[in-house]
């Protein structure tokens, strides 16, 4: 009972692995559209973090 407990947890843990190595497509996309000051996302227009200053 023990032994299908321990296995079933390390293939759990295993299977949360591999999704967490998952890349995830558009996601250097989505960080090259932050404003690199203020951390905003600007999509299609500039941020105006740099005129409210």
């Amino acid at each position: 009972m023990i032994f299908k407990i321990v296995s079933l947890f390390l293939v759990g843990m295993a299977l949360m692995a591999m999704f967490g190595k998952l890349t995830v497509p558009g996601v250097k996309r989505l960080t090259d559209a932050k404003c690199k000051s203020c951390g905003k996302f600007s999509f299609g227009k500039r941020c105006d973090c740099k005129e409210r200053k």
